[in-house]
C-alpha cells in the first residue's frame, strides 16, 4: 500500500458520514477497588457514525481507556445503553459479542500484542482461524493484506526481526484481514518514534479514505489532529466534541 503525503497541515479529504453505527447513551461505568468506587466514565453519550475519522482524548484517568473498551465490546457498561448497528449490547450473548469483535471491529494496540514465535502471515492468519476460514483461503488472505500495508517481503519474519514500525503494521494487517469496517487504534504510535508513527498515521489516512471508520484514542495532540472529530474526555465526562478539525 502506497499511503499519501498527509497529516495535520496537509489537504486532507473528509468523506460524508454515513449511517449511525455506535449510539452509546448516558453509559455509567464503575469499578470497586477495595472500599473505594473509582467512576470511570460518568453519563457519557456518543454516537458515530459509518466512515467517521474520530479521536477520543483526555489524560489519564479521563475515562479514555474504559471508553474504548466499552466501544469495542470489551466491557459492559454499569449504567446506560450501547447500540451497535441497532443492537442493544446489554442483549448480546457472549457468541455475539465475539463476533462483533472479530468481524467488525480491527483493533490495534500500542504493544502490538502480536505472538512472539509465530511469523508475521501467522499473526495475521489468527482472526481467519478463529472465524473457521479453511488454512488455504486464509494463508491467502493473510498474505494479500501483509502485501497491501508494505509487508510482502516480510510474511516470514517474526516479531523480534522486525522494526516497531513493521511490527504495528503487522497488527494492522491482522486487524484488517476480516475486512471489518471499523478500525480501533488505542494510542497506535505510542512505542514508536516520530517518523515510523507519521508513517503509521498515513497507512490510518489511507484506510480511512477508503471507507473504513477510524477511531483513535490518545492522549497526543499532534495523532489526535490526524482525525476529523476530537472528543475530549476529563473526569469521566465528555468535555467537548469538535468537529470539522
Amino acid at each position: 500500500m502506497s499511503a499519501p503525503a498527509t497529516g495535520p497541515a496537509a489537504a486532507r479529504i473528509v468523506r460524508p458520514p454515513g449511517a449511525l453505527v455506535i449510539d452509546i447513551r448516558g453509559v455509567t461505568k464503575l469499578y470497586r477497588m477495595g472500599d473505594s468506587t473509582i467512576h470511570a466514565l460518568r453519563g457519557v453519550s456518543l454516537q458515530i457514525r459509518r466512515n467517521e475519522y474520530l479521536a477520543i482524548m483526555g489524560p489519564s484517568g479521563s475515562g479514555k481507556s474504559t471508553m474504548m473498551n466499552v466501544v469495542g465490546c470489551l466491557d459492559t457498561p454499569t449504567a446506560g445503553d450501547y447500540f451497535f448497528n441497532g443492537g442493544n449490547v446489554a442483549q448480546m450473548d457472549d457468541d455475539e459479542l465475539a463476533d462483533i469483535r472479530n468481524r467488525e471491529i480491527g483493533f490495534v494496540f500500542q504493544t502490538f500484542n502480536l505472538l512472539p514465535r509465530s511469523d508475521a502471515l501467522r499473526n495475521v492468519e489468527l482472526p481467519l482461524i478463529y472465524a473457521g476460514v479453511p488454512a488455504g483461503a486464509r494463508r491467502e488472505r493473510a498474505a494479500e493484506v501483509l502485501r497491501s500495508v508494505g509487508l510482502g517481503d516480510r510474511m516470514h519474519h517474526k516479531p523480534n526481526e522486525l522494526s516497531g514500525g513493521q511490527r504495528q503494521r503487522v497488527a494492522i494487517a491482522r486487524a484488517l484481514v476480516n475486512t471489518p469496517s471499523i478500525i480501533l487504534a488505542d494510542e497506535p504510535t505510542g512505542n514508536l518514534d516520530s517518523r515510523t508513527g507519521e508513517e503509521i498515521m498515513q497507512l490510518l489516512e489511507v484506510l480511512y479514505d477508503r471507507g473504513n471508520t477510524i477511531i483513535l484514542v490518545t492522549h497526543e495532540e499532534d495523532i489526535a489532529r490526524h482525525a476529523r472529530r476530537i472528543v475530549r474526555l476529563r473526569d469521566g465526562v465528555v468535555e467537548s466534541d469538535q468537529r470539522g478539525v
